[in-house]
C-alpha cells in the first residue's frame, strides 16, 4: 500500500474571517442558502481539485464568480498529484498532455499567456512500443516515418494505415471539434448525431474500427491500445476513440518541463489570481440541498461551506453513492451505479535508480505475449493474471532535473481489475512489484533490481481510499457507448439543480483533453452569476 506524502504545504488555507457552518448533528439540508460573499459576487464550491476542477474554477472564476475549490488531501491535482521521495520527482498520474489549445484558454481568461509561464517540450517518438519477442515499433506524428515503421512490419498495411488514419480525422472532426464541447443535457442532443456516429461507424469498437483497415495483428495492436490511456478496453470502447490517433498527430504529444505539477501549480496561481482560494485537508461529507437546489457542502469537520452553485470534480458514482441522499437520486441510483461498468484499475510502481538508462525512451509500451486474452482477465474476469502489458514512463529522459545527476525516475503502469475482482492487494502488491521488476530487468532495464534507491507502490486501494475512486476504478466509467455522451452523468446533474460536474466520470470523459473539455462544457449550462439569487451573507 502506498502512503501520502506531502508535497508542499496547502496553496491557501481558510480565508481570513470564514464563518463555521452549522454544529455537528445539524439537518445541512435545513441550512439557509447564504453562498453570496460580502463583495457580491456569487459563490462557487467545487468538489475536488483535479484538472477538471482547477480548470472548472478558473473558468468560473473569469465569468463572475467567487470560487473556493475544497481537496481532500494535503495539496491539490487529484491524480495528477506529485510525490516528492529522496530526491526524486514522481507525477502520480497524468504524464501525455495533447490538445494544449485547451490550456492555452485558460491562461487567456486570465489576462495571462500560458508559454510564458509554462513549458511544453514535443516527446519524439510519441511512444516506443515493445512486443514480448523484443521487436520494437516507434510511434509518432511523421506520416513518412510512420508508414515506414508499418511497412517493416506488414507492406501491404501501409495505405490501409493511410486510410484508417483519414477515417481517425473524420471522427476528430465530429467527436473532438463538433461534440466534445456539448452538453448532452437533453436526449434530442443524443438523437440529433446518432447519424453521424452511424455513418463513422462509432458503434464498431477501436479494435474493430482499427481492423477494417490493418491485417497485420501486431499492427492492430499500434493502433488500437490508445483507449487503455482513458480506462477502456480496446475490444468495447467506443470507436468513437479512434480520433484520438489523428489528434496527437494534430497536436503532437507534450510533456510539461518540471513534471505534470507544474501544471497543477500554474493553474492553482491562476485561481488565486482571480481571487478564488484553495483548500487543502479538507474532505466533503455531503452537498447540501434545499428542496431540489445545492446550496453547499457540509465537510467532515461539521463545517457548512455555502454556495449558489456546487461543481464536484470527484468522481461522478461517488458524488452519487456518497455525496448527495438516497431520496434525491431518481436517475443515478444506487442499483443502477452497481449495474454500471467501470474502467479497470491500475498498479502503479514508482521507482528511482542509481544510474540512467538513455536507451529507455520517455514514453515506452511493453506489450506481453497475450492481448486480447489479458483484457479479458482484467475487463471480463477480473483476475489478476501472471502475465502483463506495461507503460514505462521515464520523463528523466526529457527532463533530467525530476531525478538527482546521474539517476532515473520512473513510473511503471499495469492495467489490473478493479476493486470488485476481490483481489487483496495487501498480500499481492510486493509480490506482483516484484516480478514487474523482474520483468523489465530481462526486457528494457537490465540490472534493475541492484540500481533501485527509492520505491513506492499504488493500488486499486488507494484510488477507492485516497482519490475516492468508486471501485477503485482508475478512470470512472469505462468508455463503452451506451455509457458515453448523453448516456453518462450529465454535466448538469439531472438530480439537483445549481449542481454540476466536470472529470472523467462526465461528458466527455477521460483523459487531459477530456477532463478539461467538460470543464468548458460548464460555460454553456452554468447560469452567469448575475443571474443567480443572492442571499445576505451570513
Amino acid at each position: 500500500m502506498s502512503r501520502i506524502t506531502a508535497v508542499s504545504p496547502p496553496t491557501t488555507l481558510l480565508r481570513e474571517g470564514q464563518k463555521a457552518g452549522p454544529v455537528v448533528g445539524e439537518d445541512p439540508r435545513a441550512v439557509k442558502d447564504n453562498g453570496s460573499c460580502a463583495d457580491g459576487r456569487s459563490h462557487a464550491v467545487v468538489i475536488g481539485s483535479g484538472f477538471g476542477g482547477l480548470a472548472a474554477a478558473i473558468r468560473l472564476g473569469a465569468r463572475g464568480y467567487r470560487v473556493t475549490v475544497l481537496e481532500k488531501l494535503d495539496a491539490p491535482g487529484g491524480r495528477a498529484y506529485v510525490h516528492r521521495q529522496d530526491g526524486f520527482t514522481f507525477d502520480a498520474g497524468p504524464t501525455i498532455i495533447t490538445a494544449p489549445f485547451l490550456l492555452d484558454e485558460l491562461w487567456q481568461l486570465c489576462g495571462r499567456r500560458f508559454a510564458d509561464e509554462i513549458e511544453l517540450r514535443a516527446t519524439k517518438p510519441f511512444y516506443r512500443i515493445r512486443f514480448d519477442d523484443g521487436e520494437v515499433f516507434d510511434y509518432s506524428g511523421d506520416e513518412t516515418a510512420m508508414c515506414a515503421q508499418v511497412a517493416r512490419f506488414s507492406p501491404g498495411d501501409v495505405e490501409g494505415y493511410r486510410r484508417f488514419m483519414a477515417a481517425s480525422e473524420k471522427v476528430f472532426k465530429v467527436g473532438f471539434e463538433q461534440l466534445g464541447h456539448v452538453s448532452f443535457g437533453k436526449v434530442s442532443d443524443m438523437l440529433k448525431v446518432v447519424p453521424d456516429l452511424i455513418r463513422l461507424g462509432c458503434w464498431r469498437s477501436v479494435y474493430g474500427m482499427v481492423s477494417r483497415y490493418i491485417r497485420d495483428e501486431r499492427l492492430r495492436t499500434v493502433f488500437s491500445f490508445h483507449p487503455l490511456l482513458l480506462g477502456g478496453n480496446p475490444f468495447s470502447t467506443t470507436a468513437i476513440y479512434s480520433l484520438i490517433c489523428f489528434l496527437e498527430r494534430h497536436w503532437g504529444v507534450h510533456f510539461v518541463m518540471g513534471g505534470t505539477g507544474r501544471l497543477v501549480s500554474g493553474m492553482v496561481g491562476l485561481i488565486e489570481g482571480q481571487g478564488g482560494s484553495l483548500r487543502c485537508n479538507t474532505e466533503v461529507e455531503q452537498i447540501t440541498v434545499q428542496g431540489r437546489q445545492a446550496t453547499g457542502v457540509l465537510l467532515q469537520s461539521g463545517e457548512h461551506v455555502p454556495a449558489d452553485i456546487v461543481v464536484s470534480n470527484a468522481d461522478s458514482a461517488w458524488t452519487y453513492h456518497k455525496l448527495l441522499p438516497t431520496a434525491l437520486r431518481r436517475r443515478w441510483t444506487d442499483s443502477r451505479l452497481h449495474r454500471s461498468r467501470y474502467s479497470m484499475g491500475l498498479f502503479v510502481w514508482y521507482f528511482g535508480t542509481s544510474r540512467q538508462y538513455p536507451d529507455v525512451m520517455h514514453h515506452t509500451i511493453v506489450l506481453g505475449p497475450r492481448y486480447r486474452g489479458l483484457l479479458d482477465d482484467i475487463f471480463k474476469h477480473k483476475v489478476l493474471a501472471d502475465d502483463f502489458s506495461l507503460y514505462l514512463h521515464r520523463p528523466t529522459a526529457t527532463d533530467p532535473s525530476l531525478a538527482p545527476t546521474g539517476c532515473d525516475t520512473f513510473y511503471v503502469l499495469s492495467p489490473v481489475p478493479h476493486s470488485a475482482s476481490g483481489i487483496d492487494w495487501q498480500t499481492q502488491a510486493e509480490p506482483y512489484r516484484r516480478a514487474i521488476m523482474q520483468h523489465l530487468d530481462r526486457t528494457v532495464l537490465p540490472g534493475l533490481e541492484q540500481h533501485v534507491v527509492t520505491s513506492r507502490v499504488t493500488t486499486p486501494d488507494d484510488f477507492e481510499q485516497n482519490l475516492l475512486a468508486y471501485r477503485g476504478a482508475a478512470f470512472s466509467l469505462e468508455p463503452v457507448f451506451s455509457q458515453s455522451a448523453w448516456f453518462r452523468p450529465h454535466n448538469r446533474s439531472e438530480e439537483v439543480d445549481g449542481l454540476y460536474l466536470v472529470g472523467a466520470g462526465t461528458h466527455p470523459g477521460a483523459g487531459v483533453p477530456g477532463v478539461l473539455s467538460s470543464a468548458r462544457v460548464l460555460d454553456t449550462v452554468v447560469p452567469d452569476p448575475a443571474r443567480e439569487t443572492h442571499h445576505e451573507s451570513t
